[in-house]
Parts: C-alpha cells; structure tokens; sequence
C-alpha cells in the first residue's frame, strides 16, 4: 500500500484491516468501513450487510458509476449528499422472443431468497442460453440489465444474469448440471 493517510488510518486504535481473500462482508456488521478498491463482485458482497457507513474508494470510477446506478445508495460526498431516489419507471421496448417473461419469471424467483438466485435457476438461465441462441442474439446485455433494473432485482443478480449472456455473446460454452442441460424455458 503506497498511501500515508489509508496507512495512518489503518494504525488508528480499533482500525481492523482485512485483505479482501477469503473474507467475507457480512464481518462489517455494525463498523464503518473504509473499502479500498473493490471491484463490482466485492460491492455486491457488501451492499446487504449492516454495516454503520461504507466509504469506498474506487477501482475503477465507470464500473462502480454502474454500479451505484444499480443499487442506488445514498452517497455522502465531499460537502454534498445525493439520496437515494425511487426509480422512475422508464418505459423499455418488450424484448423479443419470450425473454420479458423468463425475467419476470427469475425475478420473482430471485425476491422470494434472501441470498439471491440459486443454482437451479442460474443452471436453467444459462441452458436456455445454450440450447435456444436464436433467442437471445437480438438482446443487448444493456437491454437486459435495464429489465432486471426495471423488475427491481438485486445487483449481484442482475450481474448473473447478464455475465452469462456476454460469454454467450463472445463464443464461449459454460458447464450447466446434467439435470437441466437439455432445459429450456417455454
């Protein structure tokens, strides 16, 4: 670490440092925390836990633009506070082929779990993918986090969902259980 103030900060009495491997967020319960460069997994990890404040100082200021566009947190800024705002219902184009439904389909799934999707749902996701391509080639990854935006879900789950779809979009093949490889959605 190259910088005086987060060192000094660190050696304050009652300052607890952690490396990001194999730490788990749910530790900032109750803390203010000072969150050095996470990346948008790391954020995600963070957001659902109870944690008094988080600062967070930014990896990468267009992911984390994405991010706090997703969540939608109050940020306390240098002289300046922007709250949280409710989300103004955008109207988007239906997306073709029946995917409108499997997202609303998911995101209903995914708000009856306090921990997100789980691996059926993610398996059936990326299957359908795997299994009916035509259906997916005309949907931008930006048009599909704007649904998931629209229906409300979680950050983290809109980032499972929409991951997959890139890799699909750039070649790559992902493993799906033998239990829903030959799965698609109606």
């Amino acid at each position: 670490m190259d910088s005086p103030s987060i060192e000094r900060l660190i050696a304050q009495p009652g300052a607890r440092h952690h490396a990001w491997r194999g730490f788990s967020g749910g530790s900032f319960d109750g803390n203010r925390v000072l969150y050095a460069w996470p990346d948008r997994e790391r954020l995600n990890e963070v957001w659902n836990v109870d944690a008094d404040a988080i600062a967070v100082i930014e990896w990468g200021v267009e992911e984390t633009a994405e991010w706090l566009e997703d969540v939608n947190p109050v940020q306390l800024l240098p002289g300046q506070i922007i709250e949280s705002s409710p989300r103004q219902r955008v109207a988007l184009e239906p997306l073709p082929n029946g995917v409108d439904a499997i997202l609303e389909h998911i995101a209903a799934m995914a708000a009856g779990y306090s921990s997100g999707l789980k691996w059926n749902e993610k398996d059936q996701l990326k299957a359908d993918m795997m299994n009916r391509p035509d259906r997916w080639a005309p949907i931008t990854v930006d048009q599909i986090r704007a649904k998931c935006r629209q229906l409300g879900m979680r950050a983290d789950d809109v980032d499972t969902i929409t991951d997959p779809l890139q890799r699909r979009k750039d070649g790559r093949r992902f493993n799906v259980r033998s239990s829903y490889r030959t799965f698609q959605f109606s």
